[in-house]
């Protein structure tokens, strides 16, 4: 991106106009330029290649519309200061800026205890005072401690201007056109009654295709159940790395990633000490990449076997089922697995997994979709809509997966 533009050409929504000042700082800011190594969906790509875009092409998405639903509320005699959009503009650009690389995982083994959102307000924190605070608004609506409360909602809630481009812009990127949102159409609806956002009655079957929507998105592409299983290899291999990292072993791996491995990073120890922050910045997709690239020859059997299936795409099987899966099967398969690899029992371990994810698709109790009617009447979406089943939207998913390496038989 050349410096003095601040037009941006976006596959998916066309010219993004990016206004000198305080926005364009922060999209040229090294944190935010960070997000362009790390990928929005993680490891979806092992079933849908085209899904190469980043989280940084992700918060300029989610900018283009947060100022295309400004200029919408505005336009309907709410009053917005401009520095109160130019704050809120500034708070959904930097709303994912605390992901690292394939965010979840890392959740769930080199910085555990600490969520990307807790990150994100650090960085903001850190960015804030680096920029004088110019960010203090932002901040504030953030955190829900503004008193327009609709403008949080705009970045945090049940129709924000997130996930109105993240399943747009996914939808795009994995060609699983079903998930293809109508953006325009919903933002054009949007309004403001008793500081909530409401949607216009004639909005409403937007509404109902964008719930469906996401539900597909996220059974059809986020939980996939092949990009399920590449990601608990991946959690696995980490887990390993960080296991042989206890017992000093050397292991290749970039100085932010070594850190993280070497150290026992809690949320206490990540609040306190401020190299973690530091380290953690510098983590992106390719540190991890790397050090599986490398690791594939590791003389440690384990974490070579994971390594190489993650670099040649030799992924665990999956099964699913809505039971919870039985513990002699996990016995027999680790049994199996360790005669098969010639490796310890013990060690077996990490050649099986067995996540459950549990989701719904609306919680009224969350954040209520609430639908304005032409006389001033609101209505929750779950009594407005003819069409959809809310009960089942609402209703919590649960499926049980079993990932495991294939065994030759």
């Amino acid at each position: 991106m050349p410096y003095e533009r601040k037009i941006i050409n976006d596959p998916v929504f066309g010219f993004i106009n990016i206004p000198k000042g305080l926005l364009y700082d922060i999209v040229q800011h090294p944190l935010l330029q960070r997000l362009t190594r790390i990928k929005q969906v993680g490891l979806s790509s092992v079933v849908y290649p085209g899904a190469q875009h980043t989280r940084f092409q992700h918060s300029l998405g989610a900018f283009y519309l947060m100022s295309e639903a400004i200029t919408q509320l505005a336009s309907k005699g709410n009053f917005i200061f401009d520095s109160e959009a130019e704050a809120v503009q500034a708070a959904i650009l930097l709303h994912d800026i605390g992901h690292g690389p394939f965010s979840h995982v890392l959740e769930d083994t080199i910085v555990k205890g600490v969520s990307h959102e807790e990150i994100s307000l650090m960085l903001m924190e850190q960015m804030n005072k680096d920029m004088n605070g110019q960010l203090n608004l932002a901040i504030q609506i953030f955190k829900d401690e503004y008193p327009k409360r609709f403008l949080h909602q705009l970045v945090s809630g049940q129709l924000d201007m997130d996930r109105l481009d993240y399943l747009r812009r996914d939808s795009f990127y994995t060609g699983v056109t079903e998930g293809n949102i109508g953006s325009a159409r919903i933002i054009k609806m949007l309004d403001v009654a008793d500081d909530r956002l409401v949607i216009e009655s004639k909005g409403i079957y937007s509404i109902e295709n964008f719930l469906t929507a996401r539900r597909l998105m996220y059974w059809q592409v986020y939980l996939h159940k092949t990009s399920v299983a590449y990601e608990r290899m991946l959690i696995s291999t980490l887990l390993r790395a960080k296991e042989l990292a206890s017992q000093r072993m050397e292991l290749f791996a970039s100085p932010a990633l070594h850190f993280f491995l070497y150290n026992d990073i809690n949320h206490e120890e990540f609040y306190s000490n401020s190299a973690c922050l530091e380290q953690f910045i510098q983590l992106d997709d390719n540190d991890i990449w790397t050090a599986l690239k490398v690791w594939s020859s590791h003389p440690d059997k384990v974490l070579s076997t994971l390594s190489l299936g993650m670099i040649n795409r030799n992924i665990f099987k999956v099964e699913i089922s809505s039971e919870p899966i039985g513990e002699d099967r996990i016995k027999e398969l680790t049994l199996q697995i360790s005669q098969q690899l010639d490796i310890p029992l013990s060690e077996a371990h990490y050649f099986v997994s067995t996540p459950s994810i549990e989701k719904n698709m609306y919680d009224p109790a969350d954040d209520s979709i609430d639908i304005i009617y032409k006389d001033g009447t609101i209505k929750n979406i779950a009594e407005a809509s003819d069409m959809l089943n809310i009960s089942l939207l609402s209703k919590k998913v649960k499926k049980y997966y079993l990932c495991y390496h294939r065994l030759h038989t």
